[in-house]
C-alpha cells in the first residue's frame, strides 16, 4: 500500500515543492515528479546518523535542480553508491509500483514476467530522463551537436543497456525506445539552437509507422535531428529502412550508423543506407594513438566515409593522445569524457558554444550510457 507523503521537517533545509505542469490535467504534477518528491521527503526526513552524508548529497542535488525533484533524485542515485542502506525505504514510498526483485545490477537473471513488470512500471510512470553529451568539432573545438542518452529513475544498479535489453526480451523494446525518444525530444527544447541532436533508435523502431508521426509532432526542426542506428540490420531490413526514412531525410533529417567498427556488418549497413554520419565505436578509438591496427582501421573508415560523402565521429575519446590521433586521421568530430561528460542539467547545455572550448574537461567515470 502506498504511503501519503509527509511534510518536510523544518530542519532538512530543502524544498522539494514542484511547479504545476500545464500539460497535466488540472495543473497537477506529472506522476514521476510526485513520486520523486515523495522519495526525497522520505530520505530527508530520516535522522539516522549513518545516512547524514546521503542526505547532504541529496540536498546538494535539490539545490542544483530547483522545482525538478525527478532530475535531482536521478542525479542523486547516480552519485550515491550505498543505495542498499535505504532502498527498502525508497521502494515503500513509491505508490502503486510492483515489487522489485533483489537488486543485482542486471535485469537478465529475472523471469520474463518480472522484467516485463519492471519495464511497464517505467513506462507508466515515465521514470526516465535524458542526459546530453557534447559532440565537438575536432578542428575548432566548438560544440556542434548533443548525443542523447537515457537515464532511468531506478533504485537498482541496472545500466541503460540492461533496461533496453530487458525491454526487448519482454517484447516492449519499441515502447521503451519511443518513451526515451519522447523524453529526448522534449529535453532538446533547452539545448542551444545551433546544436543537432543525436537520437538513438534500433532499425526495428525506425520501421515503426509511429516514428514519423512522433517526429512530425515535435517542435524540433528535422534539420537538427540525427537518427543513430544502434544495432546491426537484419538481412531483410536495409531496403525497407531506406524507403521508410526517405521522406524524413527529404525534410532534412540525417542518418548515422552508430558503433561502426564494432560488428562485421558495419560496412554493409553503410553501403545500403548511405548515412550522412559514421560514428566509430569506442572499441576502435581506445588506444588508437598507440595501436597501429586501430589507427589503420580508423584511417580506412575515414577514407571510406569520404567516398560516400559522410562525416566521421570518433566516440569515447578519453585521452589527449586519442584526440590528437583522431584529429590527424581526418575524423570530423568527436565525443567522449575528455571532451565533455553527459549531463542532465540545462545550465550545462547552455555553455556548449560553437566557439573553441579551450582545454578538454576531466575524465568522467560514469559509463552507464546507451
Amino acid at each position: 500500500m502506498s504511503k501519503e507523503p509527509q511534510p518536510l521537517p523544518a530542519s532538512t533545509g530543502a524544498d522539494v515543492r514542484t511547479e504545476p505542469s500545464s500539460s497535466s490535467p488540472g495543473g497537477r504534477e506529472p506522476a514521476i515528479r510526485r513520486q520523486a518528491a515523495e522519495i526525497i521527503e522520505s530520505v530527508l526526513a530520516g535522522s539516522d546518523p549513518d545516512q547524514a552524508e546521503i542526505r547532504d548529497v541529496l540536498r546538494g542535488c535539490l539545490a542544483a535542480h530547483p522545482a525538478r525533484p525527478e532530475t535531482a533524485l536521478l542525479e542523486h542515485l547516480m552519485t550515491i553508491r550505498a543505495l542498499d542502506r535505504f532502498r527498502d525505504r525508497m521502494q515503500d514510498t513509491i505508490p502503486d509500483r510492483p515489487a522489485s526483485p533483489p537488486l543485482t545490477g542486471s535485469l537478465f537473471p529475472y523471469s520474463e514476467a518480472v522484467v516485463r513488470s519492471r519495464i511497464e512500471a517505467v513506462l507508466e510512470g515515465r521514470l526516465l530522463v535524458t542526459a546530453f553529451q557534447p559532440i565537438c568539432d575536432l578542428a575548432t573545438g566548438g560544440v556542434v551537436g548533443a548525443g542523447a542518452f537515457t537515464r532511468f529513475l531506478s533504485e537498482g544498479g541496472d545500466t541503460a543497456g540492461d533496461w533496453f535489453a530487458g525491454a526487448k526480451q519482454a517484447q516492449l523494446g519499441g515502447d521503451l525506445e519511443f518513451a526515451a525518444l519522447e523524453s529526448a525530444l522534449a529535453a532538446a527544447a533547452d539545448l542551444p539552437g545551433h546544436l543537432y541532436v543525436g537520437l538513438k533508435l534500433s532499425p526495428a523502431t525506425c520501421l515503426d509507422p509511429l516514428l514519423p508521426v512522433l517526429l512530425e509532432e515535435t517542435e524540433l526542426d528535422p534539420g537538427r535531428m540525427v537518427l543513430e542506428l544502434t544495432e546491426a540490420l537484419a538481412r531483410e531490413q536495409p531496403a525497407p529502412l531506406v524507403a521508410a526514412l526517405a521522406p524524413l531525410r527529404a525534410q532534412g533529417l540525417r542518418l548515422a550508423v552508430d558503433h561502426a567498427g564494432s560488428f562485421f556488418t558495419s560496412i554493409r549497413q553503410i553501403r545500403h543506407l548511405r548515412p550522412e554520419i559514421i560514428k566509430l565505436d569506442r572499441n576502435l578509438i581506445a588506444g588508437i594513438d598507440t595501436d597501429t591496427l586501430r589507427s589503420s582501421l580508423g584511417e580506412a573508415m575515414v577514407g571510406f566515409a569520404e567516398q560516400i560523402g559522410a562525416t566521421v565521429i570518433a566516440q569515447g575519446i578519453e585521452t589527449a593522445g586519442e584526440l590528437a590521433t583522431a584529429t590527424s586521421l581526418g575524423m570530423t568530430a568527436g565525443q567522449g569524457y575528455l571532451l565533455g561528460r553527459p549531463t542532465t542539467r540545462p545550465a550545462d547545455w547552455k555553455d556548449w558554444s560553437p566557439a573553441a572550448r579551450g582545454k578538454p574537461g576531466l575524465l568522467h567515470v560514469d559509463r552507464d550510457l546507451r
